[in-house]
């Protein structure tokens, strides 16, 4: 373990997983300097140790420390990026504006944006360089804050980035296994969340277990031609980032995308701003136009696609779907 260390260690976003992290690096290092952008987030847990907006019953580790501006990360040496998709390139822009420059990074936040295509990693990229470092797996943050029995995978350009950051989150219970493939890695995190609204939607309209699991196992398949068409490794759909958080998000009552699915199967009424709503709308629309450009026929994704952006009746496109199941 890393335990003691004098590294300065900052993550940006004090939502449920940042939050839930930055419980896990306490353990690790002497202190974690957590930004929240919402001030009373940030009071709360340096005046009681509490997030009181997503774990109110939830002592969290005295080593976390809160903060308001992104200038006090300046001096970590690591930084990792928890916010959503949708804002992450505008914090990146605000932590190159206060001069954060020398830090390793690291994004465990899930998405693809819309207008380029671009993963979080690649907007990193665009900012900083190619030795960023992506955390995802199997890892829903209500168990990651208690610290219970969790793998996750890391990938990254650097192997003296990846050892750093390796001790910096392994502890007795959450562990972490090294991947050679950013790219798929990154794209595991997208293409999960396409898979938990598709067994939801067929779990809304009431499809039996049997045909479910057929879902599963068409939508598992085709991500693998997926991650191999824009130069990843089709075996990382294998890892715990694959098989593992595919099967996680699809299935349990927890996964956002999997309820949004369940909702949409029964007709329910679903607030439009949603988070969830926009970001799986986004997440299906470039996904079906990389497949499109890439010549792919990924039933799994055209349904989706018809069913959140086209507005098809779930059951129709189902029995679409159903059709040509079994066809490669």
């Amino acid at each position: 373990m890393f335990k003691g260390t004098k590294m300065n260690v900052g993550v940006v976003g004090a939502g449920s997983f940042g939050t839930a992290i930055s419980q896990i690096i306490a353990l690790n290092v002497e202190e974690v300097i957590l930004y929240s952008r919402r001030k009373k987030i940030a009071e709360d847990i340096n005046k009681n140790s509490v997030n009181n907006e997503y774990y109110p019953n939830y002592k969290l580790n005295n080593k976390i420390r809160a903060v308001n501006s992104l200038k006090d990360l300046k001096e970590c040496e690591v930084i990792f990026i928890t916010v959503p998709s949708s804002g992450f390139r505008k914090t990146l822009e605000e932590m190159k504006n206060e001069g954060i420059n020398d830090s390793i990074l690291v994004t465990a936040s899930k998405g693809i944006e819309p207008i380029s295509s671009a993963t979080m990693g690649q907007i990193i990229q665009e900012y900083y360089n190619d030795k960023y470092v992506v955390v995802s797996g199997p890892n829903f943050a209500s168990e990651v804050v208690l610290n219970l029995p969790t793998v996750t995978n890391i990938a990254s350009n650097s192997k003296n980035n990846l050892n750093i950051v390796k001790k910096i989150l392994e502890t007795e219970f959450f562990k972490v296994e090294e991947i050679d493939d950013v790219i798929g890695l990154e794209y595991c995190g997208i293409l999960k969340n396409i898979n938990a609204v598709a067994n939801g939607i067929c779990e809304g309209i009431q499809i039996n277990e049997n045909g479910r699991y057929a879902i599963l196992t068409k939508g598992f398949n085709e991500n693998k031609k997926i991650v191999e068409s824009i130069g990843g490794k089709p075996s990382t759909i294998d890892e715990y980032c694959g098989f593992g958080d595919i099967i996680l998000t699809s299935i349990s009552k927890q996964s956002r995308n999997h309820t949004l699915g369940v909702l949409i199967g029964q007709k329910l009424e679903i607030n439009k701003g949603h988070g969830v709503v926009f970001e799986g709308k986004n997440s299906v629309k470039t996904i079906k136009e990389i497949c499109d450009k890439k010549c792919l026929d990924c039933k799994i994704v055209n349904f989706v696609y018809d069913v959140l952006v086209n507005k098809e009746v779930a059951k129709t496109a189902f029995k679409n779907l159903w059709k040509n199941i079994t066809m490669k």
